[in-house]
């Protein structure tokens, strides 16, 4: 289908790698409708002389937020109840019936400080709740109640562990067995950054034997395939990747992809070029 082009807007559903490439000799820029790019082959486009562009920022609330409603929705148990509501097995109110866990004085665990992970750090102060994150540099400019540590202490401390973090070779499994083991098993893990982020077998073996008490992903490894073991759990909250999924932020995106390439089509560099 490229063949002959030279502007490809490709979404992150779409796997941008040398074969791709190679069909349009001619192509020379590579706009992605997303803010991560691990899609695309970046080492080919790069060899190749072509741009990679993507849309950074203009979805750090919608995703931010989302990850709120997943928040919430787990440690409140929000899809049980919905379920028990709608299968007419809801008998009336009884005093510990799908009890939840309490957010003022408990402890977010943010994994990544970038936008995302910062802009859901912010909002925890709303809900009363202290921020331990990792990081890959310093960040002196953060809130100063919010505590750097380490992977393996924060996943001991968190109550609520969040993921936002890119998917890479160091990243893929960054939740494997190992890690989830050190989790409490009182604490729930939330994803809305890359489904690979989370080994899904090991998440299903920790939720099984009830090593941490919930999950809550809106993202996947084999995505739109679900683990069948996530699927039957009472204990995992699904949704269907919808991070940046509001109305305002899909058209913000949709322009800044317009705008990179037309950038490099009239000889500009891009706004938002991927450079790594």
């Amino acid at each position: 289908m490229i063949a002959g082009h030279h502007g490809l807007v490709a979404m992150l559903t779409d796997r941008i790698d040398a074969e791709v490439l190679d069909a349009a000799p001619t192509l020379r820029v590579v706009a992605n409708y997303a803010a991560g790019y691990n899609n695309i082959d970046l080492a080919a486009a790069r060899a190749r002389g072509i741009v990679v562009t993507n849309t950074p920022g203009v979805l750090t609330d919608a995703t931010a937020d989302l990850t709120w409603a997943l928040i919430l929705g787990i440690t409140r148990r929000v899809g049980e109840g919905e379920r028990l509501v709608r299968a007419g097995r809801w008998t009336g109110w009884a005093p510990t019936q799908l009890l939840g866990m309490d957010l003022r004085g408990a402890m977010l665990g943010v994994v990544g400080m970038g936008r995302i992970g910062r802009a859901v750090a912010s909002r925890a102060n709303g809900f009363g709740m202290r921020v331990v994150f990792t990081a890959r540099r310093p960040m002196p400019d953060v809130d100063p109640d919010w505590r750097a540590a380490s992977l393996p202490d924060l996943l001991a401390t968190a109550d609520v562990v969040s993921l936002h973090v890119p998917l890479t070779d160091q990243t893929r499994h960054l939740l494997g067995p190992d890690q989830l083991a050190m989790m409490k098993p009182t604490a729930y893990v939330v994803n809305t950054s890359r489904g690979s982020v989370i080994d899904e077998v090991a998440l299903a073996d920790a939720l099984e034997a009830g090593r941490i008490a919930g999950a809550a992903l809106d993202v996947y490894e084999r995505e739109p395939q679900v683990h069948p073991r996530l699927l039957s759990s009472e204990r995992v909250l699904l949704l269907p990747h919808l991070g940046s999924a509001t109305t305002e932020t899909r058209e913000r995106m949709g322009s800044m992809v317009v705008e990179n390439l037309l950038a490099v089509l009239e000889g500009r560099r891009p706004p938002n070029a991927v450079d790594e």
